[in-house]
């Protein structure tokens, strides 16, 4: 078991230090891409039906997962504040284009950002939105996500990294697979006797 002494947290305190949020920044950025792709599975299996009825309940599964996932992007986007080499203001973080740090990736993020906060906190919000309104506006969920993927892999400090690589696709390998499989199924047979 590993024990620090007071002056031995204190130094490694101050070591930390000038980078704490942005370390923060980075390890929630990571954290939130795994959940909401975790969650972006599970809805995908509860939606497309894949379990049929068979397996557990993954309502709450998914539910937690997609909450967690909103934390960590708040996290994400706050703990920037405190960085001393960007020195973001809010409006940099929360408002498309206005960042000059990497722009397209940034407001990438920040789009993402906004749809699945609004997305998935209209889970709630179901019985005003009503069911139907509620289950076509929840799809734009993957365009959040993707939206996400890409500020990661765009923007993300750690996206050359090998074990980032590794990890994004142990989670996004098989979202983008049910996904696939959501719209493939879903798309229109063509009809008889229909010409190209």
């Amino acid at each position: 078991m590993l024990i620090l002494t007071t002056h031995q947290a204190a130094i490694l305190a101050k070591a930390a230090g000038p980078h704490l949020y942005w370390i923060t920044s980075r390890a929630a950025g990571s954290a939130a891409l795994v959940l909401s792709s975790l969650s972006v599975c599970v809805g995908l299996l509860i939606g497309g039906r894949l379990l049929k009825r068979r397996g557990p309940d993954l309502r709450v599964t998914h539910e937690a997962l997609s909450l967690a996932t909103i934390a960590a992007l708040m996290v994400h986007v706050l703990t920037l504040l405190g960085d001393s080499f960007l020195h973001p203001s809010l409006g940099d973080l929360s408002i498309p284009f206005l960042s000059g740090y990497k722009t397209l990736w940034t407001t990438t993020g920040i789009v993402g950002f906004w749809a699945m906060l609004l997305l998935g906190l209209s889970y709630y919000a179901r019985a005003r939105i009503g069911q139907q309104r509620w289950r076509m506006l929840h799809r734009f969920t993957a365009v959040a996500w993707i939206l996400g993927l890409g500020h990661a892999l765009g923007e993300g400090t750690d996206a050359g990294q090998t074990w980032f690589l590794a990890m994004t696709g142990l989670v996004v390998v098989p979202a983008i697979g049910l996904l696939l499989m959501r719209w493939l199924s879903s798309s229109p047979a063509p009809q008889a006797g229909a010409t190209r």
